[in-house]
């Protein structure tokens, strides 16, 4: 198991993040993850458990910059963490966030995060309800907040086009060859079958095939949550998220070839000796523990034993 107290921390992270910038919700929600991935792996071996604190404490001494300034952001990395004031639950308020992102769920908002942060807030505080005090709600919703009116991200065309808005990328008003959702169920289909397509082109934008993960496991898991409506409100912007994947160009020749992990993330062998940064992808290091904790949990909705294990296969893109 992973060591509970960083569920708090992450919980922490994320409250205060909103006095920083919404992307900032990064940190404390890669905590999150990193726990959840823990909880739902029990017969995980000790050297993984280990590797992953390691990269949960690194976490909390800002390594990964990308995301937090302090300079900027007026608030310092032990003040992002910092302990919450002691005041009594309240487990009635903490529908707060998910009204928040009623607010914004119904599109694309940068990759998902909206959904992303705001699911694992809502599993956490649910699980825990004593550490749904008002500050911790407020935070949260505060954080939640932040994603309204937010663009979908943006993507790299290549070096003549260069990067370009979400919102900048033209789409056909409907898409036959790629219907609505009917369920989470076909999402998840979905996604798996896009990790196997893609996961092996150099694609830069919309937060990659690790924000397409996320943003699906995060719809599965508010509706686990009790959201089951707020969740459906969200398949339409995940389509999206999507289409406009899709839209970007395999761009192997200018950014190089992808390597892959030796080895499933979930065993020691992957971790021995440690790694630290990844070979191809920039913040990894908030990304990789999100999307372990994503990948194994969609996984879990896809019936196909063949294609989930064709689906992991190439999931080792991503851990590289």
């Amino acid at each position: 198991m992973i060591a509970f107290s960083y569920l708090y921390k992450g919980l922490c992270g994320m409250a205060h993040a909103h006095r920083a910038n919404a992307m900032a919700g990064h940190l404390g929600a890669a905590l999150v993850a990193g726990y959840f991935f823990g909880e739902d792996h029990g017969d995980l071996d000790p050297v993984v458990n280990r590797a992953i604190e390691n990269e949960l404490d690194r976490v909390l001494r800002g390594e990964e910059s990308i995301w937090y300034n302090a300079s900027k952001a007026g608030i310092t990395i032990s003040e992002l963490f910092a302990r919450l004031p002691e005041e009594p639950p309240r487990e009635e308020d903490i529908s707060a966030i998910a009204s928040a992102l009623s607010a914004n769920i119904g599109k694309t908002r940068q990759s998902g995060h909206n959904v992303i942060f705001a699911s694992l807030a809502l599993r956490a505080l649910g699980d825990h309800p004593e550490y749904a005090t008002p500050a911790m709600i407020d935070g949260i919703r505060k954080l939640i907040e932040g994603f309204d009116g937010a663009p979908p991200g943006r993507g790299y065309y290549g070096k003549e086009r260069g990067w370009i808005m979400g919102d900048k990328v033209p789409l056909p008003d409907d898409d036959e060859d790629f219907p609505p959702y009917a369920s989470e169920a076909e999402m998840a289909q979905v996604v798996m079958d896009e990790v196997i397509r893609s996961a092996s082109m150099h694609r830069q934008g919309f937060g990659g095939l690790f924000h397409i993960i996320n943003h699906a496991t995060a719809l599965i898991e508010l509706s686990r949550s009790g959201h089951a409506g707020l969740a459906r409100r969200g398949l339409p912007a995940h389509r999206h998220h999507v289409r406009l994947w899709r839209t970007l160009p395999d761009l192997t020749e200018e950014l190089g070839v992808l390597e892959k992990a030796s080895h499933d993330p979930r065993t020691p062998e992957y971790w021995t000796p440690a790694r630290t940064a990844s070979t191809q992808w920039s913040a990894w290091l908030t990304h990789r523990v999100k999307t372990l904790y994503g990948f194994f949990n969609l996984a879990e909705s896809v019936t196909d034993a063949a294609k989930r294990k064709a689906a992991e296969e190439r999931f080792l893109y991503l851990m590289a």
